[in-house]
């Protein structure tokens, strides 16, 4: 009843909401993706986005059907892979940002290791900015993080507007340097927190810098300070800060996928995963509940 390639493509406009950037990631024509989403729409009886010329956004079934689809879409690989009787083997070095140390990326993962037994995996946890040095210099096969502001490069698995957030109760005195809780350099919302501060002519100051997510998190929940991160990674404890605190915009984030320059049998794997980030890329918004 559900045509996988039109699964695929209303999977990329779900994590991507844009009809443009899932055309880039498919290789397809923009009316090409237009028609999957139009005959899937057909295929359910219920309109799945709503779009205009500025947005688009899953409808309340949109929603439901992003757990369906990658449950046909998985099915549909493993038996493929079952009947044409292929084994992926060799070491597969992946590098994921601190970002995803509190989502599903751990579960996506474990789903990898279990299709695939022979593949050695060796995850690197790091930010984004070493994880892009580690790619260039031939250490990793696959990365998995975000890209710098104009930066064009990767697949792209969904983009997120940057937001501050800090403790509940925390209070930004306008008179006063913005308490900042950053990640080291070449960190990337370190570098866009900075970056938007001095553009505005705010003062600021570091009240915490970690390279862990975890020790940041710690901080902010103690209520040192604010952190800029992605709005839709916001971990357990930690809101928003309100528009009367009067920080700039941060912008929007891409997170994006990075293959290394090897071409073995470890691409072969890090393709293989590739596509499974992609197929369940919306099982990494929002942290994992505790």
């Amino acid at each position: 009843m559900y045509d996988p390639a039109q699964l695929r493509t209303f999977l990329a406009v779900a994590q991507t909401l844009s009809f443009t950037q899932a055309a880039h990631r498919l290789g397809l024509r923009q009316s090409t993706v237009s028609q999957h989403v139009r005959r899937l729409e057909d295929a359910t009886g219920r309109q799945l986005f709503t779009r205009d010329t500025h947005s688009v956004e899953l409808t309340e079934d949109g929603e439901a059907m992003l757990g369906f689809a990658r449950t046909i879409l998985q099915a549909h690989e493993r038996a493929s892979a079952f009947f044409t009787g292929t084994r992926l083997r060799g070491r597969l070095r992946f590098g994921a940002s601190e970002d995803f140390v509190l989502t599903r990326l751990p579960e996506i993962l474990e789903s990898f290791r279990r299709d695939h037994p022979d593949v050695d995996m060796e995850l690197t946890v790091e930010l984004s900015g070493t994880l892009h040095e580690r790619l260039a210099a031939g250490r990793l096969d696959l990365v998995l993080a975000k890209r710098q502001a104009g930066d064009t490069h990767g697949e792209l698995v969904w983009r997120d507007r940057m937001i501050w957030i800090a403790a509940k109760g925390v209070r930004i005195d306008p008179d006063r340097p913005v308490p900042l809780i950053l990640f080291p350099p070449p960190a990337v919302t370190r570098a866009r927190a900075l970056d938007v501060l001095e553009r505005h002519g705010r003062p600021w100051r570091i009240a915490c810098t970690s390279g862990s997510l975890s020790g940041l998190v710690a901080a902010a929940r103690a209520g040192l300070g604010v952190m800029a991160h992605t709005r839709g990674l916001i971990p357990p404890g930690l809101i928003p800060v309100s528009d009367r605190a009067g920080l700039p915009e941060l912008g929007t984030v891409d997170f994006v996928l990075l293959h290394g320059p090897r071409r073995d049998a470890s691409q072969e794997a890090a393709d293989a995963l590739a596509s499974a980030i992609l197929a369940a890329g919306d099982r990494l918004h929002g942290p994992v509940s505790r």
